[in-house]
């Protein structure tokens, strides 16, 4: 067993562990911690605790220390400075005449490096781009393709729930999606009505999807839409079912609905 703290990098970003060495950390402390990228600046989120050997990405490297005022400062004007290279590298896209879309700029702590993210349809040869903005900025650059799921992350926006995005709000990892999971929560699968902002299938149709199919959700069996049941108030047809709240809208004569929850239903035979 191996005591560790887990840090976060970005809102809604992967954690990571790092070993707390002799540190007095605790969840909601701001640290610096080297990294491959060199050193960074990132939020305890899961304080000390014991995880198994291998659970762990070896080697495990140590927190460094706690931030201070002054590194606090220096991630401010790393924002800064972040807003102006975005600038600065759009403008030299349209100078090269790249077919690519810019959608995020991070410096790292040290300035030891930047990186740009963006956007394209295809391969983009940006070599003569990272000659004009190592010219500029005099450091080392890094441009990374993303794609449309984690431009949506960064980005952000309001899904159609009306809330902010999961995906940059609280998901840490993307996890495959399939219309499978469409079809378990009875769900229109029309793709415009089933997808996100990013144009696939939406993320919550995965992490809630153990609410309809999981083993929770197949303790009691429902019964089948159009199946023709006995309830207490005598036979019907199952017109619907709502697979959180486990109930069942049974269609009764003279043209009555009633809605019961399921293990009081009984399928004909």
């Amino acid at each position: 067993m191996l005591t560790v703290v887990g840090i976060r990098f970005k809102k809604a970003g992967k954690i990571y562990y790092f070993d707390p060495d002799s540190l007095a950390i605790n969840e909601g402390d701001h640290v610096i911690v080297e990294t491959a990228r060199g050193l960074e600046f990132g939020d305890v989120v899961i304080g000390p605790r014991q995880v198994e050997d291998n659970q762990i990405v070896a080697p495990l490297k140590p927190v460094l220390r706690k931030a201070t005022p002054a590194d606090e400062e220096k991630v401010k004007d790393n924002r800064k400075k972040e807003k102006e290279a975005f600038a600065i590298c759009e403008q030299k896209i349209g100078v090269h005449a790249l077919p690519m879309n810019l959608v995020d700029v991070e410096y790292t702590f040290d300035v030891n490096k930047i990186i740009f993210y963006f956007t394209a349809e295809g391969r983009i040869d940006f070599r003569e781009l990272v000659k004009d903005l190592a010219s500029v900025f005099r450091t080392r650059i890094e441009l990374r393709q993303i794609g449309v799921r984690d431009e949506a992350k960064l980005m952000n926006g309001i899904g159609c729930c009306g809330r902010s995005l999961c995906c940059a709000t609280f998901l840490g990892d993307f996890e495959p999606v399939s219309i499978r999971m469409a079809k378990d929560q009875n769900l229109s699968l029309n793709p415009t009505k089933i997808s996100g902002i990013c144009g696939r299938l939406m993320c919550c149709l995965k992490y809630e999807n153990d609410c309809y199919s999981g083993c929770c959700a197949k303790k009691v069996v429902p019964p089948t839409v159009g199946k023709e049941v006995v309830t207490i108030d005598g036979e019907g047809k199952v017109i619907s079912i709502n697979q959180q709240k486990r109930t069942a809208t049974i269609s009764l004569p003279e043209g009555k609905t009633l809605i019961i929850p399921w293990d009081e239903v009984v399928e004909k035979e």
